[in-house]
C-alpha cells in the first residue's frame, strides 16, 4: 500500500536467539547457513581418517531417530551390493521351482534342510511327480489338496521295495556248463615274444597325438536313477530284441 508503514528489517522476525548464526524465522538465511555449514562439514569429512569417520557416523547414528535410521539402511541397500542373497525370497515361486527341478532327488532332500521355506518348496509334489512317472511309479488314490509331499513319500516307499525285494544272486551249480570242449585254431602257433629282445628293423615309434576331446564325459556326476551303468547299458543293447533289462542303477540306490 502507499500509505503502509516501511518494513522493520530489524524486526523480530530477523531476530535470532540462543544462536549468532542461524536465524529463527528468515528460511532464505537459515538454507543460505545451512548450505555453508554442510560444505565446511564435508571438508572436515574429507579430510579425517578412516576411524574418525567411523566414530562421526555411530555418532549420528545414535542421535538419529527410528525413521531417520530406516532412511539411512534403504539408502546403504542401493548403494552397496547384497552378498549371500537367497534366491528363493527374490525370484517369483515358478523359477525357484524350475531350478529345484534341475536337481536330483539326493539333492532335494539336502535343499529340504536349508530353511522350513526350502523344504517346502523342495518337498511340492510338482518336482516329485515327475521323478517318480519317470519309473511308473503311481499311486492308488487322489490326494486332497491339503495333502502336501505325497509323491514325494511315494517315491521313498518306492526305493524302500527296491532295496528289500533285491534279486538273489544264482547258486554256483547254476554256472556249471557241462561238455565243454576247447577249440581248436588252423591258424598256426606264432613265436613266443620274449622281452629285451628287439629286431632290427624294429623303431621306437611315439604314440599318435590325441586332441582333446569335443564333448568330455568324465567330469559327469553319477547321480543314481539318473545315469545307467555303461556295462550294463551295454548289455541291454545287446539283449534289447529279447527282453527289457533292469538297470543296475535301480539296485544301487541309496
Amino acid at each position: 500500500m502507499a500509505f503502509a508503514s516501511p518494513r522493520n528489517m530489524e524486526g523480530p522476525k530477523l531476530q535470532t536467539k540462543m544462536s549468532t548464526w542461524t536465524p529463527l524465522n528468515s528460511q532464505l538465511m537459515n538454507n543460505k547457513v545451512f548450505e555453508e555449514r554442510r560444505a565446511l562439514l564435508g571438508k572436515w569429512f574429507d579430510k579425517w581418517t578412516d576411524g574418525q569417520r567411523r566414530r562421526i557416523l555411530v555418532d549420528l547414528l545414535e542421535r538419529c531417530s527410528l525413521s531417520q535410521q530406516k532412511f539411512c539402511a534403504k539408502q546403504l541397500q542401493n548403494r552397496v551390493p547384497t552378498e549371500a542373497l537367497d534366491f528363493t525370497t527374490r525370484l517369483p515361486r515358478v523359477l525357484s521351482l524350475y531350478i529345484f527341478s534341475f536337481l536330483d532327488p539326493r539333492s532335494l532332500c539336502r535343499c529340504a534342510q536349508v530353511s522350513w521355506y526350502w523344504k517346502y518348496l523342495s518337498e511340492l509334489d510338482q518336482l516329485w511327480m515327475k521323478k517318480c512317472l519317470r519309473f511308473g511309479w503311481h499311486i492308488n488314490f487322489s490326494p486332497t489338496p491339503f495333502e502336501q509331499g505325497i509323491w514325494k513319500k511315494h517315491y521313498i516307499e518306492m526305493v524302500k521295495e527296491l532295496h528289500v525285494t533285491r534279486p538273489k544272486t544264482p547258486s554256483k551249480d547254476e554256472f556249471v556248463v557241462t561238455d565243454v570242449q576247447p577249440i581248436r585254431s588252423n591258424i598256426s602257433e606264432a613265436k613266443p615274444f620274449v622281452p629285451g629282445k628287439r629286431t632290427k628293423k624294429e623303431k621306437k615309434l611315439l604314440p599318435p597325438w590325441r586332441s582333446s576331446d569335443r564333448h568330455p564325459t568324465d567330469t559327469i556326476r553319477f547321480n543314481y536313477l539318473n545315469n545307467y551303468d555303461p556295462i550294463e547299458q551295454a548289455r541291454r543293447q545287446q539283449l534289447s530284441p529279447v527282453g527289457s533289462v533292469w538297470p543296475i542303477s535301480w539296485l544301487n540306490l541309496c
